[in-house]
C-alpha cells in the first residue's frame, strides 16, 4: 500500500492543501477497501500472462489448430481445382 507522500507526488503542485488532503484520504480509503480477485481468476490470469496453457485452454488450442489446418487444406484444394480448370481451357477465365 502506498504511503500518502507517494500519492502526493502524483497531484499537481498548485493544488490547495485542503483539496490535496481530501484526495489523499480518498486514495488511501480506496486502496484499503479494494477487493482482491478470486484465487481461480488470479491463477488463470497468471497462466495466460506466462503463456502456460491450462486444462481448458489446451483442448481449445488443439481444436483450433485442427480447424485451422483443415481450412488451409480445403482452401488449397479449391485453388488447385480452379487452376486445373483454367489449364483445361474451361472455367470463368477461359478465352471465348
Amino acid at each position: 500500500m502506498q504511503v500518502p507522500d507517494d500519492i502526493r507526488r502524483d497531484l499537481p503542485p498548485d493544488l490547495e492543501d485542503s483539496v490535496a488532503e481530501s484526495l489523499v484520504a480518498m486514495a488511501m480509503r480506496l486502496q484499503a477497501q479494494r477487493p482482491n480477485p478470486a484465487p481461480s481468476f488470479r491463477g488463470d490470469l497468471r497462466r495466460r500472462l506466462l503463456g502456460k496453457p491450462g486444462r481448458r485452454q489446451h483442448a481449445l488450442a488443439r481444436r483450433g489448430a485442427r480447424a485451422l489446418a483443415f481450412s488451409y487444406a480445403a482452401s488449397g484444394l479449391v485453388l488447385l481445382a480452379i487452376a486445373a480448370i483454367g489449364l483445361a481451357g474451361t472455367g470463368p477465365f477461359a478465352p471465348s
